[in-house]
């Protein structure tokens, strides 16, 4: 891992600004492919992680003021599976940033704040699972040899 970047974490709402910047970062990362996606349907969908008391939740990393990462926390990311909630989901570091613990600090924030909300778990699918494991997560069901549907447990 190279030096740690020092960040802080926030949710979207608190820092509008930075709304078009996630959405390109997460659109980028996933959503190119997806007929009629875009940088602005994805800005429009991120105005729901308005609160810091309900899901969506909408995370941000920022380093000097500048937006280095992002994660969610939605209902559903699985229509084949609506009974696992919630899903971590959009999570991205910024290319010249990945290594130095933001994804760390994202997705131990966003599952600080499921356990706040009552959530037991938190579900998501990858195909990297490493990252996640290192930070607790099992895999919850390997549905082929390339992709992993995996889990945090929250339990104390």
């Amino acid at each position: 891992m190279n030096t740690p970047l020092p960040v802080k974490v926030s949710h979207l709402f608190q820092v509008p600004q930075q709304r078009f910047v996630a959405a390109a970062l997460i659109h980028h990362a996933f959503w190119t492919t997806v007929p009629g996606a875009s940088v602005e349907t994805m800005a429009a969908r991120l105005l729901r992680a308005s609160q810091a008391d309900r899901v969506p939740l909408c995370l941000v990393a920022l380093h000097e003021g500048e937006l280095v990462g992002v994660v969610n926390l939605v209902d559903d990311d699985d229509e084949d599976h609506a009974e696992w909630t919630p899903w971590l989901a959009g999570m991205v570091v910024r290319q010249d940033c990945r290594g130095r613990g933001v994804g760390s600090a994202l997705v131990r924030e966003l599952l600080v704040h499921a356990r706040r909300l009552g959530f037991e778990r938190v579900y998501f699918g990858t195909d990297g699972p490493g990252f996640y494991t290192r930070l607790g997560a099992v895999v919850h069901e390997q549905p082929r040899a390339d992709f992993w549907f995996m889990r945090f447990d929250l339990g104390d």
